[in-house]
């Protein structure tokens, strides 16, 4: 063989070689990765919530009779004093013959009831003054020595029972006077058809608002405690949202929220008013029974901006559990358990890119929410996380980097 022909078999077999190692060679994994950085980390609370008047005033007829109709209605504003409703007043009942001369002869009575109660108080007063001459007589003759004084006692204790027998009799004589008033009552109070009953009764507005609902609308006969309107102030929304009681342990009084998904441009800002002290259970769409409790909230964007919102509208309430500024923070998809202290609560690792290489960190967090987890220690602003680690990514593998979009803060 020519030497020649020897040299370009040997290049051929080192080439070939070369390509061989070339193409069995290891490569570094494709990963994404993010940069940590300082932000605005924020935890909340995502629910949906519906508006209410905080006071709802319900009016109802005070007396029965004939309700005129009503001639406001749904929407309409009404100023505290202002005329409702109208209600005449019931007229009596008309009177057969027997009935009326039933009450003629019961009024009869009654006035000679009076008379014998009249009598009775004056056989008192005589029985009253014949028992004090009786016991000056004896004062006298006692101090001459004539009468005993058992006698005596006698006479005062006479004098004694003549004077309630007074007052009794006069007590007498006024319920006489009162029965008498009744049985009169009764025998005027039967007028006869088509008399005048008296003047309407006048329903008025008890404060200033609009008219949410009129439950009566033409005229009826009602009777007492019948609804007829409900009035409330638009301008004095709340919102409820009912949260699991386990997320809304947190909370205080003054908590931020932002209202989302409420029909209207941007979002508005409001806080918690109220955390309500009685839970309640409530099943689930997957029929989970969840101990859930109402949060108050109150707007606190200027009226103008949400003055189209109306009671029962529904709304999406975002309420803000934790909230830090220039925190260090990654994408939660950075995050996995620390290996050998996946129980440990805030312990997590996280694998940076350094030198080409994938290399295991462990970290300490601070919170973490649907996107973002705030990193108390372990990383350094500027270091570069991989998100998504695949399982053939380990301590010290070779990775290659492709970035991935920064993530903006939420809950």
């Amino acid at each position: 063989m020519k030497r020649n022909t020897r040299i370009m078999i040997a290049a051929a077999s080192l080439a070939t070689l070369g390509l061989l190692a070339w193409a069995f060679a290891p490569r570094p994994l494709a990963v994404e990765v993010a940069t940590v950085a300082k932000g605005r980390y924020e935890q909340a609370v995502v629910e949906d919530g519906r508006t209410r008047l905080r006071d709802r005033y319900a009016v109802t007829a005070p007396l029965a009779g004939r309700l005129a109709r009503i001639t406001l209605r749904e929407g309409d504003a009404v100023q505290a004093g202002q005329l409702l409703a109208e209600i005449t007043p019931q007229p009596a009942p008309m009177l057969d013959a027997r009935t009326r001369a039933e009450l003629q002869a019961r009024e009869a009575s009654a006035r000679a009831g009076v008379q014998r109660a009249m009598a009775g108080v004056g056989q008192q007063k005589v029985a009253l003054a014949q028992a004090r001459i009786d016991l000056a007589r004896s004062e006298q003759l006692a101090q001459q020595g004539f009468v005993a004084p058992t006698r005596l006692d006698s006479e005062r204790l006479a004098v004694q029972a003549a004077q309630q027998g007074l007052t009794a009799a006069e007590q007498a004589q006024h319920v006489a006077e009162h029965e008498a008033q009744q049985a009169r009552a009764a025998l005027q109070a039967s007028a006869p058809a088509g008399s005048a009953t008296g003047a309407p009764f006048a329903v008025r507005a008890p404060v200033a608002g609009r008219v949410l609902k009129v439950a009566q609308t033409s005229e009826t006969s009602v009777a007492p405690g019948t609804p007829l309107l409900e009035l409330g102030d638009t301008a004095r929304l709340e919102i409820v949202a009912e949260l699991l009681t386990t997320e809304a342990l947190p909370l205080a009084a003054g908590a931020p929220v932002r209202i989302e998904r409420w029909g209207g441009a941007g979002e508005l800002q409001a806080r918690v008013r109220q955390v309500e002290p009685a839970g309640f259970t409530k099943v689930s769409a997957l029929g989970v029974e969840e101990q859930r409790v109402n949060v108050l909230i109150e707007l606190t964007s200027p009226p103008a901006q949400w003055r189209a919102l109306g009671d029962g509208y529904r709304v999406g309430v975002r309420v803000f559990t934790q909230q830090r500024d220039g925190v260090l923070m990654v994408p939660v998809s950075a995050v996995f358990p620390r290996p050998g202290q996946a129980a440990v609560a805030g312990q997590a690792a996280v694998f940076v890119l350094a030198d080409g290489h994938a290399r295991l960190r462990p970290v300490t967090l601070g919170g973490r929410n649907g996107q973002q987890a705030w990193v108390g220690s372990g990383l350094a602003e500027g270091e570069t996380v991989i998100v998504y680690p695949p399982a053939a990514v380990a301590d010290g593998v070779r990775v290659k980097a492709r970035m991935v979009p920064a993530l903006a803060g939420g809950g």
